[in-house]
């Protein structure tokens, strides 16, 4: 029950100098610090950490200087508190989070400290590449669990269909997939297979593909985009 927590959480916080109350104005507890120079604490309690939890530290938020989250530690170790994107979501939100361990010891998962998203510049710029180099809008979204026509499906796609006839060589795709070269020597999927020095032709998967994608291939004079 959340009430087990309470005390082991009362305690935590006095230790921190602060004077707590339990249940006031339907907060699980609240503590002040002492002083001129007053700080309000508000502390929610669950078992496990929930997204009621989460929206009931969002609506205490306008009210208090800082909001600390408490949960129970799940028996195996293996619950929602110890995920590394719990504790960024608390980051960016800036609640602190604590866990009850057993016998009543508490764990600082998270400080209650304003936090500042540092920017991945890398992942933003992957991102920006994938949706220009992308052509048209070929994937449902939510369906992350079939395979996807990512910007590079795409070009392979492309060289599959120009060799679907005949071997080619690099230099003839380039207007229908600017990175053929790349994609005919990386051969990712096992689609293409070497003739000859410089010419190359499809494998028995690379056909096979050609049907499973007839939906996705190019029209036969569309280029893909440049990157």
């Amino acid at each position: 029950m959340e009430t087990d927590l309470y005390l082991p959480i009362k305690r935590h916080l006095e230790n921190l100098g602060l004077e707590v109350k339990g249940e006031v104005c339907g907060c699980d507890l609240v503590a002040l610090s002492e002083g001129s120079a007053e700080t309000v604490v508000i502390g929610e309690l669950k078992q496990s950490f929930t997204l009621e939890l989460v929206l009931q530290a969002v609506d205490r938020t306008p009210a208090c200087d800082a909001v600390w989250l408490a949960v129970a530690a799940s028996k195996r170790g293996r619950g929602r508190e110890s995920d590394p994107r719990v504790k960024k979501l608390c980051r960016f939100l800036g609640f602190g989070l604590l866990v009850v361990l057993a016998g009543g010891r508490v764990e600082v998962v998270v400080e209650p400290v304003p936090w500042t998203p540092r920017r991945d510049g890398k992942r933003r710029s992957r991102i920006v590449e994938e949706h220009r180099r992308r052509r048209g809008d070929p994937v449902t979204g939510g369906s992350t669990r079939l395979p996807q026509l990512t910007a590079y499906r795409q070009q392979a796609l492309a060289v599959a269909a120009a060799l679907g006839s005949a071997p080619g060589r690099p230099r003839d795709l380039k207007a229908r997939a600017p990175d053929a070269a790349k994609i005919l020597q990386g051969d990712v999927y096992g689609w293409f297979e070497r003739i000859e020095r410089g010419l190359y032709g499809l494998t028995e998967a690379g056909r096979r593909a050609l049907v499973t994608w007839a939906d996705a291939l190019p029209p036969a004079d569309e280029t893909t985009p440049d990157g």
